[in-house]
């Protein structure tokens, strides 16, 4: 018999419908995602936005009770003080013209006088009972307040006009921001208890070495709200100036020197300024580093007038910086910043040993609010 090949069997087996069927779902899951991806990634954005505008608020609203409360406590005014810090926490500033740069310095200036006076006067009128350095705590504790109010209110617009428009990309700049804002709203919330209790913050390090290198030396008043000190060391006359404590106040330390410098003339043969700084991650707080210019923060018009006076005089800026981290700037000081100042003058004598001569005079700043720091 012959042998017959068969061919192997062609078996199929049959298709579940349970595959069919997760297969249908996953096409359409992924068609609907290619269609309202954009739409889902705002509606989890605006989520998170939410999210944290509500803890905003909650810091906001805590500014404005805790404002209230110091004004009532110190400032023994015979009314309701509620209407009034509602209205401060209102104001703004509008900056000069900068079309034409040309004086736009002495412009901006002038704005920031009238405000700094406007300011006095307000809190002057809601806390009657307070004296002058309390005063100037409750003025830097309703900027504080205020400042939280800008940060809810700009939140609060980009958040309702993403929610208003469903458009990505205004979601997204609000979203991308908020991690950085978050660290600024929570340094300024952690400033209203340093400003109520009158407590040194972060920015006042640079006050606090000026404070150490003139204790027990006469002061006088220099410029507004700035105080200074002769004081001899190592053959030099140090001219060492701070703003006047220990209520919050930085004074104006580019109108000290250029006072100074008017005095003493070509006598001084350098300017060293000493203020917080902005620290980079990785870095340390309370590490101290040494450069060349003009330290000082603001909007510039000190920095201007400390830049033309020396350049006028020719003589040489050095600077002395403290890090510190943006949460700490108006935090109450912690240890490490306060320890900190102590390196800060070893910084200074060592700058002044080696820039200058025995018999040479040497202005030393001390930049930042001095709250909490007695001249």
């Amino acid at each position: 018999m012959v042998a017959m090949l068969q061919q192997p069997s062609q078996f199929t087996p049959p298709r579940s419908d349970i595959g069919v069927l997760v297969q249908i779902i996953f096409s359409a899951a992924f068609i609907l995602y290619l269609l309202y991806a954009q739409r889902i990634q705002s509606i989890t954005m605006l989520k998170q936005v939410e999210g944290t505008l509500r803890r905003v608020k909650a810091l906001r609203d805590e500014g404005r009770r805790v404002s209230i409360e110091a004004i009532k406590e110190i400032g023994k005014p015979d009314r309701d003080p509620t209407p009034d810090v509602e209205r401060f926490l209102e104001h703004f500033f509008i900056q000069p013209v900068s079309l034409d740069p040309a004086g736009i310095i002495w412009k901006l200036e002038q704005l920031l006088n009238v405000r700094e006076s406007k300011f006095e006067d307000e809190v002057r009128a809601m806390a009657p009972g307070a004296s002058e350095s309390e005063l100037n705590n409750l003025e830097n504790l309703l900027e504080a307040a205020l400042a939280l109010n800008v940060y809810y209110k700009v939140i609060r617009h980009f958040y309702l006009l993403g929610k208003k428009t469903m458009n990505l990309y205004i979601i997204m700049q609000i979203h991308m921001l908020l991690p950085l804002l978050m660290r600024e709203i929570e340094a300024y919330s952690a400033a209203l208890q340093a400003f109520r209790e009158g407590m040194p913050i972060g920015d006042g390090v640079g006050a606090l070495v000026a404070a150490k290198m003139m204790r027990g030396y006469e002061k006088r008043e220099v410029a507004k709200d700035i105080v200074a000190a002769e004081v001899p060391w190592e053959g030099r006359t140090l001219i060492v100036l701070k703003a006047k404590g220990p209520g919050g106040n930085v004074g104006k330390p580019g109108d000290a020197i250029r006072n100074i410098l008017r005095e003493r003339g070509r006598e001084v043969k350098a300017i060293i300024t000493i203020d917080a700084a902005g620290k980079l991650e990785g870095e340390e707080t309370g590490s101290v580093a040494e450069g060349i210019g003009a330290a000082i923060g603001g909007v510039g018009v000190e920095k201007y007038k400390i830049e033309e006076t020396a350049k006028e005089y020719d003589v040489p800026l050095y600077a002395v910086a403290v890090k510190e981290d943006i949460t700490e700037v108006v935090a109450p000081m912690p240890p490490a910043l306060f320890d900190a100042a102590d390196k800060a003058v070893e910084a200074v004598q060592r700058l002044i040993l080696e820039r200058t001569q025995e018999g040479d005079m040497v202005i030393v700043a001390g930049i930042g609010n001095t709250i909490g720091i007695a001249q």
